[in-house]
């Protein structure tokens, strides 16, 4: 036995009196909690017990020792139950990090998540940089493209599809492309992935298998809700996911291009650092997130809906 199961078997038999009912209770020999307390009685240079061969009395050292210890152990049961009921309960602040433009598919739905769970208090990042979850302290992350870090597991949410976008008022000054070559001579605001430095491609099928857009780049932003705003404005031809222009296409202040010349399909992924022990609130939140945000289609103007399961690197997140 190690100190604590000596300290348990001397509170046991000094509360009913012997070795064979403290035994009864632990689920252990009368002869093996006797040895339990004989041990303790030699680390500690002090008898606990009178004993002869009919009972067993405290000694007055033994009394006051074991006034001490029953309180050590009251507490320790205090803190298990405390603990059982935590790891029942989800609570706790959870520390979420997200894309900026995500707060449009996660705004809506977590009202019905602090309604479902009070005591958990979530603490969200916005933020298109990538952050080390384990070095970071995030419990859990929404991220699309590859997945290449071993220590997270993942989890499929909403698919979604980028669309290249213009302003009606932008179409009427430059016309409308009706080609992927035609934007040749169109204007293009860009989009720059923070973590890289890197432009955006434009997925787009050319017929004539030259693939490089040579569009005149006019603005380029690290933020897609600049990036649409500026397209709403009439500044030149954006490219952004379905959720982000599907009021402003909806209210006629953005007019989707080339639909069935893009191959632009993406995938967010919910991510958490691998460990035996998932804590109730990242459970809880994961599990809410994948019933309420999961769909098996984009969102998608005037074109077929088919080809959406590919993932698509780096759409969202960033190189």
């Amino acid at each position: 036995m190690d100190q604590f199961n000596h300290l348990a078997a001397f509170v046991r038999t000094a509360d009913l009196g012997s070795f064979v009912a403290a035994g009864r209770v632990m689920g252990l020999s009368a002869s093996a909690v006797g040895k339990a307390v004989t041990a303790l009685e030699r680390q500690l240079g002090v008898r606990l017990f009178q004993r002869s061969t009919r009972s067993i009395r405290l000694t007055e050292e033994g009394r006051l020792f074991h006034e001490r210890c029953r309180r050590v152990l009251d507490d320790l049961e205090d803190a298990r139950a405390s603990l059982a009921h935590a790891v029942a309960t989800p609570r706790g602040r959870l520390r979420v990090s997200v894309p900026l433009v995500s707060y449009h598919l996660l705004l809506p739905v977590l009202p019905d998540f602090v309604r479902q769970y009070p005591e958990v208090e979530l603490d969200l990042d916005f933020n298109d940089l990538i952050v080390d979850m384990i070095e970071g302290g995030i419990d859990v992350a929404i991220r699309s493209g590859d997945l290449p870090d071993s220590r997270l597991m993942s989890r499929a949410l909403r698919p979604f599809q980028l669309l290249l976008c213009a302003a009606p008022s932008y179409l009427q000054s430059h016309g409308t492309p009706i080609r992927p070559r035609d934007l040749d001579d169109h204007l293009a605001i860009r989009f720059r992935y923070p973590n890289s430095g890197k432009l955006q491609a434009w997925p787009l099928n050319f017929s004539d298998g030259d693939s490089d857009l040579r569009a005149r780049t006019v603005m380029i932003c690290n933020n897609m809700e600049a990036l649409r705003g500026a397209t709403e404005s009439g500044l030149g031809i954006g490219f952004m996911p379905d959720f982000l222009a599907k009021s402003a296409i909806a209210e006629g202040r953005l007019q989707a291009l080339l639909a069935d010349y893009l191959d632009g399909p993406g995938q967010f992924h919910l991510l958490w650092p691998s460990n035996r022990h998932l804590s109730p609130k990242v459970r809880v939140f994961v599990d809410f997130l994948s019933e309420r945000l999961f769909a098996n289609q984009c969102e998608l103007p005037e074109r077929s809906q088919s080809n959406l399961a590919v993932p698509l690197p780096n759409v969202v997140r960033g190189d």
